[in-house]
């Protein structure tokens, strides 16, 4: 029997290769959930391997926020919110507990700070003028309109440049972007991490890495590719879809997608155990729980956080 929570709102995260979406998975049995997820590439359609989708493990429990795009398409900050609180509406008007659940930390940070972007129009001159720029260049220029509190705005030049012309519009529009400049918290929610040490982190993504490269992950972006995504757009995705594409396209070799995928993976996972930290000194509690506990375990460990915290 489900156990009845009171909380606006319970939240997933952690690393990539530490286990969440299971983690997630027995918390939405556990207590009458349903689980957003917080993945800024499980929202498109066609790539499973790659994201991570794990379908499988979510068996009768109601997902919401992945295969919601089209592989190409550019799904942003602005539209995860909107998406998200739209689901997380439903989800309490069903009377059951919205768990949201992922690790890109932007994502995660600006909806429980309640963030309110307005929709950022594309300027096509601005994005002229800054055709050609290295990614430094754009990063200086980003740099000198916001304080850069962190380096997601400026992973690749495509984000960097989205971030000038979102800035710009804010510069330019003031009246609009007052809702960004002073959200509204989340107040009552909860944030679960999955605690993971460094060295099973590396192995965990090394042999999940090896895993997906046998279930056909090359060939799943060469499908992407054949039926019209852009390659470049796939490079802008970054990780799994960049060095596959770069491989499919003849620009690096087999051994060396391998190698450079797996250095950047790693990489990646420690950018974002350095958000989570940022979070915290920004005044979000997170309550680190080990990646490796039972799932009856864990969930009646949060079971006593949420009735220590509400």
């Amino acid at each position: 029997m489900s156990e009845t929570v009171n909380l606006d709102m319970l939240v997933v995260t952690g690393p990539t290769a530490s286990g969440k979406t299971g983690k997630a998975v027995g918390l939405a049995r556990a207590f009458d959930g349903e689980i957003i997820s917080a993945d800024s590439r499980q929202v498109y359609r066609g790539m499973d391997i790659g994201s991570g989708k794990d379908i499988e493990e979510y068996g009768e429990v109601p997902y919401h926020l992945i295969d919601i795009a089209e592989p190409g398409e550019v799904y942003n900050l602005y539209r995860f919110l909107k998406d998200a609180r739209h689901a997380c509406d439903g989800i309490k008007k069903r009377n059951r507990l919205p768990i949201v659940c992922g690790g890109t930390g932007l994502y995660v940070e600006s909806l429980l700070r309640g963030v309110d972007l307005p929709e950022v129009p594309a300027n096509l001159k601005l994005r002229e003028s800054l055709k050609g720029k290295s990614l430094d260049e754009l990063t200086d220029i980003l740099a000198s309109m916001k304080t850069m509190h962190n380096t997601t705005d400026a992973d690749t030049a495509a984000r960097a440049i989205r971030a000038i012309e979102i800035q710009q519009f804010y510069i330019d529009n003031p009246e609009l972007a007052a809702p960004a400049m002073n959200p509204q918290p989340v107040t009552n929610a909860i944030i679960i991490a999955t605690d993971i040490d460094r060295d099973s982190r590396r192995r965990r993504i090394s042999q999940r890495l090896h895993k997906r490269l046998d279930e056909g992950m090359v060939d799943e972006v060469k499908k992407l590719i054949d039926n019209g995504v852009d390659t470049q757009q796939l490079i802008n995705y970054g990780l799994e879809y960049k060095f596959l594409t770069l491989y499919i396209t003849g620009v690096i070799s087999y051994d060396r997608m391998k190698t450079d995928l797996e250095t950047a993976i790693h990489q990646f996972a420690k950018r974002q155990m350095t958000w989570f930290r940022g979070m915290e000194r920004r005044g979000f509690h997170i309550n680190w729980l080990r990646y490796d506990m039972p799932d009856d375990e864990f969930s009646e460990a949060v079971s006593a956080i949420i009735k220590q915290q509400t």
